[in-house]
Parts: C-alpha cells; sequence; structure tokens
C-alpha cells in the first residue's frame, strides 16, 4: 500500500513540473505590443515615385542646358514649392531641383540626375522632414547627410554644401523632438568641415510661444505661404553671396 501511494505521489509530482507557465498579466501583453510597434522599421520608400518628374528635369535640360558652376537646390516639396527662388535671389545662378515629397534616401538615388551633373559651386538641400514622418530616426537623417556629403565629394570636391534645418511644422509637432534631434546631430557634423553650412531656418519661424506661427503656413500647417519663404529668404542670403 505504501509503495502504491509513494508512486502516485512521484507521477503526481512529474506533472506538475510539466505544466505550462501561466500567461502573463493582460497589461504585460500590451507593453509588449506596444514596444513591438514602436520598434518596428518603417515601410520601405519606393525610390521610384517621382520618376517623371526626375524625367522632366531632364527634359527641361536637354531644352536648356543650366551653366555650371552655379547654386543648386535641391530637396522635398518645401523646395519644390519654392517658385520665387529666382527672384528672391536676383543675380545668382539659382536652380531649383525639388521633388515630390522627397526624403534623403530619394534625394540619395537621384543625386546624379539633381546634383551633381550640373557641377554647381553650391548644394543647398532640405531633406529629414518627410523622413521623420516615415519613421527613419535622427540617426538615420545623420548617416544619410554624411553619405549626401560623400557622394557630392567623389564628383565636386570643392563645392559648398549647405543644409537648411529641418523646419517646424504646426501639422507635425508631434515629431518636435526628434526634428530638434536629427538638426542637433546634422550641426555637429556640418562644425568640422569649413566647406559646410547649417543654416537655422527653423529658430525664426516660432513665436513667442516656442510654437509655429500660424501665418508661415498653407492651410495645410505644413507648407509655408510668402511669408515662410520670406523668412527662408532673408536666412539663406548671406551664405549665397
Amino acid at each position: 500500500m505504501r509503495r502504491h501511494l509513494a508512486t502516485v505521489l512521484l507521477f503526481a509530482l512529474a506533472a506538475c513540473s510539466q505544466a505550462p507557465a501561466p500567461a502573463p498579466a493582460a497589461s504585460t501583453n500590451r507593453s509588449a505590443v506596444a514596444t513591438s510597434r514602436a520598434a518596428a522599421p518603417a515601410a520601405s520608400i519606393d525610390l521610384d515615385r517621382f520618376a517623371q518628374e526626375i524625367d522632366a528635369f531632364d527634359a527641361a535640360d536637354r531644352a536648356a542646358p543650366p551653366a555650371a558652376g552655379g547654386i543648386v537646390f535641391v530637396g522635398s516639396s518645401t523646395i519644390r514649392l519654392w517658385t520665387s527662388l529666382a527672384e528672391d535671389f536676383p543675380g545668382l545662378p539659382v536652380l531649383n531641383r525639388g521633388f515630390g515629397g522627397s526624403t534623403f534616401p530619394e534625394a540619395l538615388h537621384y543625386l546624379q540626375r539633381t546634383v551633381v551633373r550640373y557641377h554647381p559651386r553650391t548644394v543647398v538641400v532640405y531633406e529629414g522632414d518627410n523622413d521623420l514622418v516615415a519613421g527613419r530616426t535622427p540617426n538615420q537623417i545623420a548617416d544619410d547627410y554624411r553619405t549626401f556629403v560623400r557622394g557630392v565629394r567623389d564628383s565636386l570636391p570643392a563645392a559648398r554644401i549647405v543644409f537648411l534645418a529641418i523646419k517646424p511644422s504646426p501639422s507635425r509637432w508631434r515629431l518636435e523632438s526628434q526634428r530638434l534631434e536629427a538638426n542637433r546631430l546634422v550641426r555637429a557634423i556640418v562644425s568640422t568641415n569649413p566647406n559646410q553650412i547649417f543654416v537655422d531656418v527653423g529658430t525664426p519661424m516660432l513665436g513667442p510661444s516656442g510654437r509655429p506661427r500660424a501665418e508661415l503656413y498653407r492651410a495645410d500647417s505644413l507648407h509655408m505661404t510668402p511669408a515662410g519663404y520670406a523668412i527662408w529668404r532673408s536666412t539663406v542670403a548671406p551664405v549665397l553671396k
């Protein structure tokens, strides 16, 4: 009898040791899901989504080839929509090659066709704004800027590179801390090279409250009004002389 009871007890202990561990509390599961989502990589960017705009640049260049040694502005829609560029910098050979709502990977993809082939003396770049929205980090933006600089330097070692700070926008205020960090990282890179310039176009767009001034933005609270571009003109002009 005692031997039978001992055998039953041993089987019972073995069964307990093999039982599955209890499920974590619901709050722990929610936290893990949130962390997983936050760490998920941004969706890949279709590098050819604005190919028609680049093709249009090609056609324009064939019709009227720009002279070498000018000042090329390249970047996202903030540059593309700067339609008064020539009037804002009279007497300077400026060329607008902003396209779509581009990101740094796209600027790198089309670097030869939007910058290098013009052999400019100065390259003005505005990217990073849409990168943050796409989920790219400030460190990725800084790395892309380094790659951009290397791409320019490989063909144009003497060209000046002007980085326009990522601007604050009411519609993207949730990304303000990332914007500031991306600008800080790029400014640190620029500070190590006398042939690079960081232009803070963003701070003058903030009001006394520290928030973006509404009159500088269109109805979408993202793109700029002529008043916004007037600030950029006065901030950028001194570095183009």
